[in-house]
């Protein structure tokens, strides 16, 4: 059994992190979305094929031709129109059943060994509070009898995770499908086509692990869900003086000067750098080659690969992107005042993030001056700049 994953999306929703790199490349705990997925599903599969676009040669540079000694097809997904037509892009290099999965989102090898254990075409599916912005699945014991997109009065509470199972005959399926409403061609059409025709469908029901990611907020939830499965792990240098409590793992190569307050789940990666008298606390992630320096507090946030706060800074509930400066006494408001969920824009809307703490998304190269203050919820575009002493209130810079 093969695993296709489908990594070829740009995600615009996620700007301005995927300004300069695929969604399924976004970092969370440590490494790609997408690797998570492939870790995933190693157990159960004996080689992967990668439907990429966009930015795919960061794809194709970071993963390489395997991942945990099992093969890697890459397959070019020129233009994205619809799930669809992204896995009948895998026809003729899968010949056996297989897997489809979405290259980022966070799962457990549960719910993979489900649809891999599975019969027949599968479906997985989890039960959600509100599945108005899911496709609702209903079904008649554990067959799947329709797959209903989005509706305003749902047959069921059964969420469609967009996962799926299925023998090479959905590929004469795929090539039937016509555009949906949307323009697109929607992979569900094809599963309806087959129950149709009689084909038994199942639907695989989850009670693990599963979240969407993608939107910037949601890739601070991974983190912070990915990060309970941490163990405590010292390879780096730790000077003395250090004090580390609880789940920190510090890699090798990684260093944690004294004075330094280091309380779990953290990630200290290979490279990083970490005080001196700097307060660091869960869940965070401070990448390859990042720098916190003296009297710089980093609270449930992620620093990418060569980010730094040097000085006299507070970061909360952040992602602080690749290369990104921030100046001393710069500060990160992460809560309103009226205690309400922060918002922030998507593809121009004002969106509730349903997130009482929130602070900034800095894309990859922003630098901020002196005592930059940036409010709950903005964002920076890539290379965009703060004057000293500037209070930054909105979005700004290219991407965002």
């Amino acid at each position: 059994m093969k695993a296709v994953v489908l990594a070829a999306g740009e995600g615009t929703r996620m700007r301005p992190l995927t300004a300069t790199r695929p969604k399924p490349m976004v970092p969370v705990a440590g490494k790609p979305l997408v690797e998570h997925v492939l870790d995933a599903a190693a157990e159960y599969v004996d080689g992967y094929v990668l439907v990429v676009g966009y930015r795919a040669d960061a794809i194709r540079e970071h993963l390489g031709d395997a991942h945990r000694g099992k093969p890697i097809t890459y397959v070019d997904q020129d233009e994205q129109r619809g799930t669809a037509h992204a896995i009948g892009t895998a026809d003729g290099h899968v010949d056996e059943r297989f897997l489809a999965l979405n290259g980022d989102v966070v799962i457990d090898d549960g719910l993979v060994a489900k649809l891999a254990n599975a019969d027949s075409t599968a479906i997985a599916t989890m039960r959600v509070d509100d599945p108005r912005s899911y496709g609702v699945v209903g079904r008649d014991g554990d067959r799947v009898v329709d797959i209903v997109e989005k509706p305003d009065d749902p047959p069921s509470n059964l969420a469609n995770l967009g996962l799926y199972a299925f023998d090479p005959t959905i590929f004469e399926y795929i090539e039937r499908t016509g555009r949906s409403e949307r323009g697109e061609y929607e992979i569900t059409d094809s599963i309806e086509m087959l129950i149709e025709d009689g084909d038994r469908v199942v639907a695989v029901e989850h009670e693990g692990e599963w979240l969407d990611v993608g939107r910037p907020w949601e890739v601070l939830d991974a983190n912070e869900r990915l990060l309970e499965h941490c163990s405590r792990q010292l390879d780096g240098e730790i000077e003395d003086g250090a004090t580390l409590k609880g789940d920190v793992v510090v890699e090798e190569g990684a260093r944690v000067r004294s004075g330094a307050y280091v309380e779990g789940p953290v990630l200290i990666q290979s490279g990083a750098d970490v005080g001196p008298n700097a307060y660091v606390r869960g869940a965070t992630v401070i990448g390859p080659d990042a720098r916190v320096g003296n009297a710089v507090e980093v609270k449930n946030s992620i620093l990418l690969s060569g980010a730094s706060a040097g000085h006299l800074s507070y970061v909360g509930d952040s992602i602080i992107g690749a290369d990104a400066n921030l100046g001393a006494g710069t500060k990160v408001a992460n809560l309103r005042h009226d205690d309400e969920p922060v918002r922030m824009s998507v593809k121009g809307e004002q969106v509730d993030t349903g997130r009482r703490k929130l602070g900034t998304v800095l894309a990859d190269g922003v630098k901020t001056g002196i005592n930059t203050s940036l409010n709950a919820g903005t964002k920076l575009g890539v290379g965009a700049m703060t004057r000293p002493g500037e209070s930054v209130m909105s979005d700004r810079g290219d991407g965002v």
